[in-house]
């Protein structure tokens, strides 16, 4: 299980946790997350955790953070993109069963069914009676995904005001950041007042005792990521099975040679 620090973090100028910390600390927790994952794939476990909150939160920062050193194969991303036609057509939880883990998976949820409390209801891509239908169904839908067994996890970043225009006026003036500007989120910076007004509304109906709703504070990115890795880790018990001695075969004895080089494309050896 994961040992939770006792060490206070130090902060820099700016209030956030140290860089040479929070490094220290994100390796720590990343080993955590190789062990949570073998633990998973090798007892065939499903966990899905759903990621929401606020343009700019820092929800894709902290996936990123989880999979860095884990198995693609195991602990998989899942970020939907517009729904088609055909989907829209679909029961609204439909598109989103499809991507559920199977035995031995990690889902990662960047944005979940909860559009629908979200920017659906917001921006006015749901009917009243969708709306009020999704609030009154999805209790009961996520009551049915933890009575089959998956290990549901639920995580809203909150960020100030204040703190989110700073980061969208840092990827505005960033080319190298601007890309995480969509269309969508700039229009939704019009709607800030109704958005939270929409974010209590959904915690009013689904956020509940069997499957809550876990606020990450995220004003400080650092301190966001490993709070919320931390927190992860505990939600499985696990037991470290990447500790077991691993011995290697032995290779194979060949006459075999390599092709000389000339005779292959390489890439040019610039660097």
């Amino acid at each position: 299980m994961n040992d939770l620090t006792t060490e206070t973090a130090p902060l820099d100028k700016r209030g956030r946790i140290e860089k040479a910390f929070y490094e220290r600390e994100l390796v720590r927790l990343q080993r955590e997350l190789v062990k949570l994952q073998e633990w998973v794939r090798s007892r065939g476990l499903r966990v899905c955790v759903l990621f929401e909150g606020r343009d700019a939160a820092g929800k894709g920062g902290t996936i990123k953070r989880i999979v860095d050193r884990t198995n693609p194969r195991v602990v998989r991303v899942v970020a939907l993109g517009t729904p088609t036609e055909r989907e829209r057509s679909q029961w609204y939880f439909q598109r989103y069963v499809a991507h559920l883990p199977a035995a031995g998976e990690i889902v990662l949820f960047d944005r979940s069914w909860y559009n629908r409390a979200g920017v659906e209801r917001v921006m006015g891509f749901c009917t009243d009676d969708e709306y009020d239908e999704f609030l009154l169904s999805c209790p009961e839908f996520e009551n049915l995904l933890l009575r089959s067994g998956i290990v549901l996890v639920k995580y809203w970043f909150s960020v100030s005001d204040h703190e989110q225009e700073r980061r969208f006026l840092e990827r505005a003036e960033n080319p190298a950041k601007r890309w995480k500007l969509s269309p969508m989120d700039l229009e939704a910076r019009a709607h800030w007042a109704d958005y939270s007004r929409a974010k209590d509304a959904m915690f009013a109906t689904t956020d509940t005792d069997i499957s809550p709703w876990w606020v990450v504070d995220a004003d400080d990115k650092r301190r966001a990521r490993l709070n919320c890795i931390s927190h992860l880790l505990d939600q499985v018990p696990y037991e470290d099975l990447t500790s077991d001695p691993l011995t290697l075969p032995p290779r194979q004895v060949s006459d075999y040679v390599r092709p000389p080089k000339q005779h292959q494309r390489f890439v040019p050896d610039r660097y």
